[in-house]
C-alpha cells in the first residue's frame, strides 16, 4: 500500500490485525484487519487483539491520525464471523458480546481521528468499524450495509446509532430495515462515505487526509474531535458550551502561541502538542 521508507516501524501483524506507523512530521498508525481469506471477518480473537490495539494508539500521544485499513482485494469486513458463531451455545455468544464491544469501542474511542479506507465488502460490522470512524474514504469496488435484520440481529456494533446520527432516522431506517447494499456512488451520495476514489486507493487516499489532518496543532485537532463527538444529539445550548471548552483548551495552549508565531514570520508550525 506504501512505500517501505514511508514506513516509521516494521510491520507487525498477529491474531488478524495488523499495525503500521508512517514516518513523518507526524506519526500516522495504520491498523489493518488481516484476515483475507475469510473476507476479514471478524473472530473473537480478532476483536480481542482490535481492542488491545486501539488502546495501545490511544494512549499514544506520538500518534496524530489513525488509517482503519483492510487487507485483500475483496472486503474490507464482512462482519462478525458467522461460522464461528454457528457453532456457538448462547452461553457462548452472550460471553463473545463484550469483547465485540471493546473492539467496536476501541476504535469509536480512540482520541486521534480516524480514517477508515474502504474497499470492497464492508457489511454488518465492518460498516459499523467504518462507521466508528471520523470520516470514511469508499473506493468504486466499496460495497456498503447493515443486513442484521435478514439474519435474525439488530445491527451490535454501534450500528443504529452511528448510523442515526451520521445518516438521520430516515436514511438509517432505510438501510437497517432493508438489509439492503449500496455500492460507492450511493453511499456518497447518502453521506456514508465522506471521499469517493478510484478503484485501489482507498489506503493512499485516506493515509493523504491522515497526514493532512495531522499537519495541523495537535492540541486543537483534539479538541475539535472531542467537540464534534460530545455536541451530536445534545441541544444546541449545551452544544455551544463544549465548543467553548474545546476553544479554552487551544486559546490557551503552546500550540496556540507557536501558531501565532509561525503565521507572523510566515513560517511551518513546530506544534509543541501542549
Amino acid at each position: 500500500m506504501t512505500a517501505a521508507d514511508d514506513v516509521a516501524a516494521d510491520y507487525l501483524a498477529a491474531d488478524g490485525v495488523g499495525v503500521r506507523r508512517h514516518a513523518g512530521p507526524a506519526v500516522i498508525a495504520e491498523i489493518v484487519l488481516e484476515r483475507p481469506a475469510a473476507m476479514n471477518a471478524l473472530s473473537t480473537v480478532m476483536a480481542a487483539r482490535l481492542a488491545r490495539v486501539c488502546v495501545e494508539i490511544g494512549a499514544d500521544r506520538g500518534v496524530r491520525a489513525v488509517v482503519l485499513a483492510a487487507a485483500g482485494d475483496r472486503a474490507f469486513c464482512v462482519g462478525a464471523d458467522l461460522k464461528e458463531r454457528a457453532a456457538m451455545s448462547d452461553a457462548e455468544l452472550l460471553a463473545q458480546r463484550p469483547v465485540f464491544r471493546a473492539a467496536f469501542g476501541g476504535v469509536l474511542g480512540l482520541p486521534q481521528p480516524v480514517i477508515a479506507a474502504v474497499h470492497g465488502y464492508a457489511l454488518g460490522g465492518g460498516c459499523e468499524l467504518a462507521l466508528s470512524c471520523d470520516l470514511i474514504v469508499a473506493d468504486e469496488t466499496a460495497v456498503f450495509g447493515l443486513p442484521e435484520t435478514t439474519v435474525g440481529l439488530v445491527p451490535g456494533g454501534g450500528g443504529t446509532q452511528l448510523a442515526l446520527r451520521r445518516l438521520g432516522p430516515g436514511r438509517a431506517a432505510d438501510l437497517i430495515l432493508t438489509g439492503r447494499q449500496v455500492g460507492a456512488a450511493e453511499a456518497e451520495r447518502l453521506g456514508l462515505a465522506d471521499r469517493r476514489v478510484p478503484a485501489g486507493t482507498a489506503g493512499e487516499h485516506a493515509l493523504a487526509l491522515a497526514r493532512q489532518i495531522a499537519a495541523n496543532s495537535p492540541v486543537a485537532v483534539l479538541a475539535a474531535k472531542r467537540a464534534i463527538r460530545q455536541g451530536s444529539g445534545v441541544s444546541l445550548a449545551v452544544g455551544l458550551e463544549v465548543e467553548d471548552a474545546a476553544w479554552r483548551a487551544a486559546a490557551f495552549s503552546g500550540d496556540r502561541r507557536e501558531g501565532i508565531s509561525a503565521f507572523k514570520e510566515k513560517r511551518e508550525p513546530q506544534w509543541p502538542g501542549e
